[in-house]
């Protein structure tokens, strides 16, 4: 086997399981961030434009570098959490917010998160999730907000086609996954995404449901 098709074997077995701390560690460590925008994604600053309530409890996961969080500090949002299983990115992130106490950084699973939030932001970070946890991220979202908590963002609108992230998907794949615990207010084609991702994302507004 030559050392390409060993390293791409070794890339497929990690992928296995791609939340696992060391993968997206070394993921950092080598710069292979693909994934990074460099800025905060237009879709979700233009939905904060209007969202009025700064003191709301909002949790950005697989925040990565954050450009949101730096947005919404900005527009003078007071509670913000950030939360990102790579030490290497949250040691990043520490030092970006060094002195904010509006920003609080935790290094850890998301799926072993507690807390209550009135608004969790998704940017890259469901498309990081084995499809076979879609529902349980579904299932977790609706677990950390308040009544009426809602979840906004970008999910990919294409097939990827490979067995590492990202992992795509459509409308039709994640409406059945986020009905039993979301109203979906919308879930449509984004206008305003950055050039390299025109007509491959759709923009989520998905309101907790009560419990009845």
């Amino acid at each position: 086997m030559s050392k390409k098709e060993k390293d791409v074997q070794c890339c497929l077995t990690q992928c296995e399981n791609p939340l696992d701390q060391n993968y997206w560690d070394e993921r950092w460590l080598k710069n292979e961030t693909g994934w990074d925008m460099g800025q905060a994604s237009p879709a979700i600053t233009k939905y904060m434009e209007q969202y009025p309530n700064k003191n709301a409890a909002i949790l950005i996961p697989g925040c990565g570098n954050a450009y949101e969080a730096e947005y919404l500090l900005v527009k003078g949002f007071m509670n913000i959490t950030l939360i990102d299983i790579a030490p290497k990115a949250v040691e990043t992130l520490k030092e970006k917010f060094s002195g904010t106490p509006q920003v609080k950084v935790l290094c850890g699973d998301f799926f072993g998160h507690e807390g209550n939030y009135d608004l969790i932001i998704e940017q890259t970070f469901f498309c990081a999730i084995p499809p076979g946890r879609r529902k349980e991220y579904a299932e977790k979202t609706a677990s950390l907000l308040n009544e009426n908590g809602k979840i906004i963002g970008v999910l990919f609108d294409k097939q990827f086609n490979q067995s590492f992230p990202p992992f795509g998907g459509c409308p039709c794949e994640y409406k059945p996954i986020f009905e039993p615990h979301f109203t979906i207010k919308t879930m449509d084609g984004c206008y305003n995404s950055i050039p390299s991702r025109t007509k491959s994302e759709v923009f989520i507004n998905l309101i907790k449901k009560q419990k009845r």
